[in-house]
């Protein structure tokens, strides 16, 4: 029996069935039936085909990484053959044949264990177990990385600095009954990785182990002379390969090995590895928690390419002392993240007012990529909100491409998820905490940046972020109506014109304009993106930069109703490659006019349908006013495109001048379209009044739709056009 590398649970070999997926393994085997299913293995590029790339795994099974596995096109790979590749096994076919899929981590230190499938043997066993330790007694080889550690990395390290010219012979003691050395100028490392963090004492230090203890004496002159650790940063670590350095920082992981702890300390120049070891698998200083600024001394050592810290010291910062770092690191981190002056894309009075906020908004997506945190952009799957959503991502996606080198960083610390009605609600927020709380628990990572786009500006969605707020997560409102207060107090900042009380703009005007400043180098590219997003009326300066990217008006509303028409399908989805291709389409050329293509397919559709309900109105008049009236459950067809709210708003359009509002009804939700100022909150509550029976509420100002209980239908109607009568 041994115990799982992850979790230390007992178990027949070095893995738990719950943690399998979290380790990389190495294949010894000769044949197929050998591997073992879900296993990541690490593997080498064989070849490529027209449908996949073989993979080879081991010396004598070769697979097939399908296309359709593939996070990216085919042809988008970087990878030459004999290249190491990181691949799951999904499956192993009768005639031998192995279907493989994609692993979005592709490097050995992003998985949280290295082990051997020996089929020999019958079960995993550690990599360095396997090998001897032979292949494990250069100094310069210490385990401080995700990969498990032996019990005898400190004693290996020993044996192996009395080989190097005899400089070390005379001050290393061994205690037989640990099993472990104790050097003097590490003696001190050994007992603060195991007791108490950050004390020690000039003249003695006493190590305790699993088995003994040793006590090794220590003149005031020996300690006078030792060479006193060298203040560095982060980011300089590599000039002092071999040196005892000083840091300070934020600790943002900790993960447990079966050898040594490793802890992630991050300051403003960088994020470093620290391993420190008290004895197999056991907590190194168990006091420290993620999110605690420390001061940590220890030896810089290059572990397969990687600059690591052997952890000698490592003390937890209190009070001013603490305070006084956390400024000095978030000082540094804002001047790093925090944009120049607000420069709108052109003339626009919306976006000089909104300057601050815009400054704000850009400085926070900026230090989420600096600091490693993940940004989820959420944005209504209509043609605005995946604009605004593209916009951000054209501007964040080369930040982390830069600041992270993990193959597919772009898929693993930026993502876009539409959110329907553009409402988040309990549904919503429950995935989201779901899943971000997965991931930190498998794999360390942090709690992401939600971006709302488009969505969530109004106390539809206050469920939803007060569920985000229970775990910390900070979140960034980007919207073009007006933010409810309440939402405004729930999310960290806001981008919306709410506040100046500006004319009319988009979401996707705004998110371009954010998007310029997280990333100046892009800026040429988002110049069409706002007249894109109104449907009507777009101000002349936005139709003017459109048209120097070399927009007409006509490539301007074919590429809108294109993304409308690919916001309706799949709208779950984010789409990344064919939103991109749709939107910054004139990079390349072999996909011809996509945007014609698909805005042909719209136009024939929404033509189709408005013609069928226009001939299908009720027009009543209430009081001074006329509506208009349309059955959408009887004359549209349902789950097909357009949608209800496109429906209306083409419909709405189209006989403005006939009615002064338009009304549409189906089996539990009302939709109001109208020029008159009218708060649909106010409506709401004006409709409840007068139908009390009818469950009415708000249900999505942004679709401009009231909910309520199909049995009252015809209560709530009449309510809704008497009201609404009254406030035309």
């Amino acid at each position: 029996m041994g115990s799982c590398i992850i979790c230390g649970k007992s178990v027949d070999g070095s893995i738990c069935d719950i943690h399998e997926e979290d380790a990389l393994f190495e294949f010894r085997g000769h044949r197929p039936d050998q591997l073992t299913v879900g296993r990541y293995y690490r593997g080498n590029v064989d070849g490529f085909a027209e449908f996949g790339v073989f993979v080879n795994i081991g010396d004598s099974v070769t697979g097939l990484l399908h296309r359709s596995e593939l996070d990216r096109r085919l042809d988008s790979l970087d990878w030459e053959p004999g290249d190491t590749v990181y691949v799951q096994v999904k499956n192993v076919r009768d005639n031998g044949n192995i279907d493989l899929g994609w692993s979005i981590r592709q490097s050995e230190r992003e998985f949280r264990g290295v082990l051997v499938d020996d089929p020999e043997i019958g079960h995993a066993v550690e990599l360095e177990e396997l090998e001897g330790e032979a292949d494990h007694t250069d100094a310069d080889d210490v385990q401080t990385d995700d990969r498990p550690s032996s019990d005898d990395t400190q004693a290996d390290d020993a044996e192996a600095d009395d080989t190097q010219e005899g400089e070390r012979d005379d001050e290393s003691t061994t205690d037989p009954s640990a099993g472990e050395v104790s050097q003097t100028g590490d003696a001190d490392r050994v007992e603060g990785a195991g007791g108490t963090v950050g004390t020690t004492d000039e003249s003695e230090t006493t190590t305790s182990t699993g088995g003994g203890a040793a006590v090794v004496e220590q003149s005031e002159s020996e300690s006078e002379t030792a060479a006193e650790p060298v203040a560095a940063d982060i980011g300089d670590l590599a000039d002092h390969v071999g040196e005892d350095v000083r840091l300070e920082g934020e600790v943002v992981g900790i993960r447990q090995t079966s050898g040594p702890t490793v802890f992630e300390l991050q300051d403003t120049t960088g994020t470093v590895d620290c391993a420190a070891f008290v004895e197999a698998g056991v907590r190194a200083y168990p006091d420290v928690e993620e999110t605690d600024l420390v001061t940590l001394e220890g030896e810089v050592r290059r572990r397969r390419g990687e600059i690591q810290v052997e952890t000698a010291d490592l003390t937890v910062l209190e009070a001013e002392a603490r305070d006084e770092v956390e400024q000095r690191l978030a000082d540094a981190l804002d001047e790093q993240a925090r944009p120049d002056a607000v420069d709108p894309l052109a003339e626009d009075e919306v976006v000089e007012q909104l300057g601050e906020e815009l400054i704000e908004a850009a400085t926070l997506i900026r230090r989420a990529v600096l600091t490693d945190r993940p940004v989820i952009v959420r944005h209504a799957n209509t043609a605005d909100g995946y604009l605004a959503g593209s916009a951000l991502e054209r501007a964040t996606l080369p930040l982390v491409t830069d600041e992270h080198r993990r193959v597919d960083a772009q898929y693993h610390y930026f993502d876009r998820r539409p959110l329907e009605g553009g409402v988040y609600d309990m549904d919503d927020a429950t995935k989201d905490v779901t899943t971000m709380l997965d991931n930190r628990e498998r794999h360390d990572e942090k709690l992401p940046l939600f971006v709302f786009v488009a969505a969530g500006g109004t106390r539809e969605s206050l469920d939803g972020f007060d569920l985000l707020e229970v775990y910390g997560a900070p979140t960034l409102v980007v919207d073009d109506i007006a933010v409810d207060d309440e939402i405004a107090a729930a999310v960290d900042a806001v981008v919306s014109p709410s506040a100046s009380g500006a004319a009319t703009t988009t979401a996707t005007t705004l998110a371009a304009n954010l998007a310029a400043h997280v990333n100046e180098a892009v800026r040429e590219d988002l110049r069409h993106l706002p007249a894109v997003s109104f449907w009507e009326d777009a101000p002349d300066a936005y139709v003017a930069l459109a048209a120097e990217a070399g927009y007409d008006a006509g490539a301007i509303a074919q590429l809108r109703e294109a993304v409308a028409l690919e916001a309706f399908y799949q709208s779950y989805e984010d789409k990344r490659e064919l939103i991109t291709d749709l939107v910054f389409g004139d990079e390349d050329e072999d996909i011809g006019d996509l945007a014609g293509h698909i805005a042909e397919q719209f136009r024939e559709k929404v033509d189709t349908e408005v013609a069928t309900a226009r001939a299908n109105l009720d027009y009543q008049t209430v009081g001074d006013a006329r509506i208009a009236v349309l059955d959408t459950d009887a004359f549209s067809h349902q789950y097909e495109f357009p949608p209800e709210t496109l429906l209306l708003d083409e419909l709405h359009r189209d006989v403005r001048d006939e009615a002064d509002a338009l009304v549409g009804i189906s089996t539990d939700t009302l939709y109001v379209r109208t020029d008159a100022d009218v708060d649909l909150h106010d409506l709401a509550e004006a409709v409840a009044a007068e139908a009390p029976e009818g469950g009415v509420a708000t249900r999505s100002v942004r679709e401009g739709s009231v909910r309520y209980l199909a049995g009252e239908r015809g209560a709530v109607l009449d309510a809704t056009l008497k009201v609404l009568s009254d406030r035309l």
